[in-house]
Order: C-alpha cells, then sequence, then structure tokens
C-alpha cells in the first residue's frame, strides 16, 4: 500500500511542479532572484529533478544518472519547454522505480551517508515526498512574489 501512495503523491506533487513552471507569467522570472529569496523556481526544479533522478533512478534502480548538484543552483536560463521535458522523465522514472520495489524492499536498510541514522528505504522515500513538497511551496512563493508585482 505505501508503494501506491508514494506514486501518487509523487505523481501528484511532479504534476503540480508543472503547473508551477508554467504558471509563470513571463519565463524570464524563472531565473529571478528578489527580495532576499536565495533560490530562483528555475534552479529549484532543477534541484526537484536532480534529487529524484539521483536517489530514485540512480540509487535505487541503477539507471546510472550522474547528479551535477553544483549546477542544479548555478545554471541559469534553461528554457521552460526544457524544464518540463525534464519533470516528465523524472515522473518516468520514479513510477517505474516504485513499481519494481516491494514490501521488504521498503523494510531495507537506507544509508546516505556512513554515520548517518539508519532509516529504511520507504521511510526516506517518504521523506523525499516531503522534499518535494517543500521545494514545491517555494516555487509557488516565489511565482506570485514575481508575478503579482
Amino acid at each position: 500500500m505505501l508503494i501506491e501512495t508514494l506514486i501518487k503523491l509523487f505523481n501528484r506533487d511532479l504534476n503540480k511542479l508543472k503547473e508551477e513552471i508554467n504558471a509563470y507569467k513571463a519565463e524570464s522570472n524563472l531565473w529571478v532572484i528578489d527580495k532576499g529569496v536565495s533560490n530562483c523556481g528555475g534552479n529549484l526544479c532543477l534541484h526537484l529533478v536532480g534529487n529524484l533522478n539521483h536517489f530514485i533512478g540512480a540509487e535505487l534502480d541503477g539507471t546510472g544518472y550522474a547528479r551535477k548538484r553544483d549546477l542544479e543552483f548555478s545554471l541559469k536560463d534553461v528554457p521552460r519547454d526544457e524544464l518540463l521535458r525534464q519533470i516528465d522523465e523524472t515522473m518516468t522514472i520514479v513510477e517505474t522505480t516504485l513499481t519494481k520495489l516491494t514490501p521488504e524492499d521498503l523494510q531495507k536498510e537506507y544509508r546516505r551517508r556512513v554515520l548517518e541514522d539508519y532509516m529504511t528505504t520507504g521511510y526516506f522515500l517518504v521523506h523525499l515526498t516531503s522534499h518535494l513538497a517543500y521545494h514545491l511551496g517555494q516555487i509557488n512563493y516565489h511565482r506570485r512574489l514575481l508575478d503579482f508585482k
């Protein structure tokens, strides 16, 4: 049941991410840093795509994705259509990977760092849904801050 729930949550929020990216009135606003906001919507989108492709695609499914985390926050002016394409690809990777997992897989230990506290794969996947939702809210705020001036 958790796997189905995770798929629904990831699909819901990745679809919402596409809506948010599409909702920017001016495409250039995706890349604007304003009023002490440290990350723009475009970079947060790249970060979410990189995060999910790394932790779900590469780590759990061996997709070979090579994350370049520094570029997630330094690349600028990636066209909106490219961001949307990357989100679509990420949705496919997430759903494909999660459908391969068994309830036993969710109970396996998951460690990102050697000295990190114990957690299960299921716990970490729930964490990834909240990470997505957190940054999705930041993107929504960033968009509204710039679009409603």
